[in-house]
């Protein structure tokens, strides 16, 4: 028996290699929440995680679909342009929670504002990885149809 890939070998180590770049930025995330002892998210923090959390799902449906790329076209690309719009959803945030925090901490604890720049600056980067998969999977899709 054979098996063969419904597109091109080096196509699915580079979705696999930026699926893995997304895990690994979401694990330091969580890493310097623990390191930093972080209790309690800014409204802004958490709006965020539950954009990233839409992401993560976008993408355990568009997996499937590559199965058949020619039929399932449009609603991958509906995917990946839903996670592009939500990653740039998630940078605004990220401007917007920097200066929130910038404001509450300007006269008060800097290490309470450097803390959560950090929290701030991990979760876009587990947008900009999330975003970094559509685009490989539009990638895919552009080779094959």
């Amino acid at each position: 028996r054979t098996f063969i890939t419904p597109f091109d070998r080096g196509d699915i180590k580079n979705l696999i290699t930026s699926m893995d770049d997304a895990i690994d930025q979401m694990q330091q995330t969580s890493k310097a929440v623990v390191l930093f002892e972080v209790k309690e998210f800014e409204p802004t923090m958490r709006e965020m995680g539950t954009l990233l959390v839409e992401c993560a799902n976008l993408i355990g449906k568009a997996l499937p679909l590559l199965q058949a790329i020619g039929q399932n076209v449009p609603m991958i690309t509906a995917i990946t342009e839903e996670m592009t719009k939500l990653e740039g959803r998630v940078d605004d945030l990220h401007d917007i929670g920097l200066k929130e925090l910038y404001l509450k901490h300007r006269n008060a604890n800097t290490m309470d504002f450097i803390v959560g720049a950090e929290i701030y600056d991990h979760l876009e980067k587990v947008a900009d990885r999330f975003d970094d998969v559509a685009n490989e999977i539009n990638s895919i899709m552009i080779e094959q149809v």
